[in-house]
């Protein structure tokens, strides 16, 4: 059928599958006694398409050609483009053997230089083998690409050198993320240098990159991005050093002085005046998206302070819905996915009437107050799920039970909404009100927690 020595072999015979579904490819007995199994679209497409068996291998999965086969599901944008439905997962983190690996003769490098990619569509109406493949392509990494992911994968290695394998973060990197495995006590793992056991990870490609990757494979045209690094540029320096250097030189300047000083007119109270204002300062041009920001998902937020250096504003996030957080785990919920995001935070400050550029801070949450986030998380779902949200009626206001700034040090939950119309429905009615729908609220990362452990750290 193909020869697995042949890189182009495999790859045409790959491509065989497109807008064609298992059930399509493989034998019609396989497929029957599969129906009554549990297997991944990945491992059903190994074992019984490419014919060949599951394992574990430090080696790619076709060793003679060099290529590792990876599967991932598809999501369909409203422009009918796809997108990934989630990171790539890559392979497990060996903590015990990485450490002695350099990246260049680490087994990561050694099984992902060149993957063959099948990604298919996820529709949840269908089982796994009624699933459609739409993409099919070989990726190796461009150079400025492979500079980047070699910064990360020294950053995650050294950190486990330095026994801080449990303090790991997706957060931490930019491109290569170490991504958690399972999320129970039989998930952790021994780790060198600490007795501490570690939940167990695997290298994975953010979000934003895998997407970046579907957009190449399918010939896409794409929109005209900026860029901070050459190939040149990434093998001395990160994507921190480079926007931290050139935002650095407009510290304690005035709004208006930098507005003056580059010729470009800024709204300050536009919506977009944060990407504008990062774009102005980094040197990109204002309607260009920021290519290393997009591959990294980095959120970038400005925060205004008073003269106590406090936030005027605690940091909101999409608002939850009542009737999905009580089916959610904390590992996939939308809350947890963005804490592990890596934040650009850029702090203006008014000195009388005058808005100055005080900072910018590269910031990811840390194990300790993402597990604090996670208290809130669980106590909020709790609430919704007993129909518990509302504690009391004064003056005709509604007081809840909802994770108050008295209840954690890092997150809170309040409204997020036009006005009190402003509602989801509810899985269960509020025992105090009767009520069927609440006011849309949302987590909000605590203003003095961004002080304290963010603006005064850095």
């Amino acid at each position: 059928m193909y020869n697995p020595s042949d890189k182009n072999s495999i790859v045409s015979f790959a491509q065989k599958l497109l807008n064609r579904c298992l059930l399509d490819c493989i034998e019609k007995t396989a497929a029957e006694d599969l129906y009554k199994g549990k297997g991944s679209f990945g491992q059903i497409l190994e074992k019984h398409y490419f014919g060949y068996d599951l394992n574990s291998d430090s080696e790619p999965d076709f060793p003679t050609a060099g290529l590792e086969l990876k599967t991932a599901p598809l999501k369909t944008l409203k422009s009918k483009q796809y997108r990934s439905k989630e990171r790539l997962v890559l392979n497990i983190i060996n903590y015990i053997d990485v450490v002695e690996e350099s990246f260049e003769t680490s087994s990561f490098l050694k099984k992902n230089a060149q993957i063959l990619l099948v990604f298919y569509l996820h529709e949840p109406e269908k089982t796994v083998l009624e699933y459609q493949v739409k993409l099919v392509g070989e990726w190796s990494f461009p150079q400025t690409d492979l500079e980047i992911i070699r910064n990360d994968w020294n950053f995650i290695v050294e950190k486990i050198r330095a026994g801080k394998a449990h303090e790991l973060s997706e957060g931490d990197t930019f491109y290569l993320g170490a991504s958690t495995k399972g999320a129970n006590a039989s998930s952790l793992r021994a780790q060198p240098f600490n007795e501490k056991r570690a939940m167990q990870r695997a290298f994975s490609f953010k979000q934003g990159y895998v997407n970046h990757v579907i957009a190449t494979l399918a010939g896409e045209s794409k929109p005209q991005y900026g860029k901070l690094l050459t190939a040149l540029a990434a093998k001395t320096k990160t994507i921190e050093a480079v926007v931290l250097g050139r935002l650095q030189p407009y510290y304690g300047k005035t709004i208006a002085k930098i507005i003056a000083e580059t010729g470009v007119a800024l709204n300050v109270t536009a919506k977009n005046f944060t990407a504008s204002f990062t774009n102005l300062l980094l040197g990109i041009e204002l309607d260009k998206q920021i290519e290393e920001f997009e591959k990294a998902e980095i959120i970038v937020k400005t925060l205004r302070l008073d003269e106590r250096n406090l936030p005027k504003e605690s940091m909101s996030f999409p608002n939850f819905k009542y009737e999905e957080i009580i089916h959610l785990h904390w590992d996939n919920c939308d809350f947890k996915q963005i804490l592990e995001h890596k934040f650009l935070l850029v702090f203006v400050k008014y000195n009388g009437d005058e808005l100055y550029f005080d900072k910018a801070v590269f910031w990811n949450m840390e194990q300790l107050h993402i597990r604090e986030a996670q208290r809130v998380w669980l106590a909020t779902q709790a609430l919704v799920s007993e129909g518990s949200i509302v504690k009391e009626i004064k003056g005709g206001r509604r007081y809840t039970h909802f994770p108050t700034k008295a209840f954690s040090a890092v997150a809170h939950v309040r409204p997020h909404a036009l006005n009190a119309d402003d509602t989801y429905p509810l899985p269960v009615p509020d025992r105090q009100t009767g009520l069927t729908a609440y006011t849309k609220h949302c987590f909000w990362l605590n203003n003095d927690f961004i002080r304290d452990e963010i603006y005064l750290k850095s």
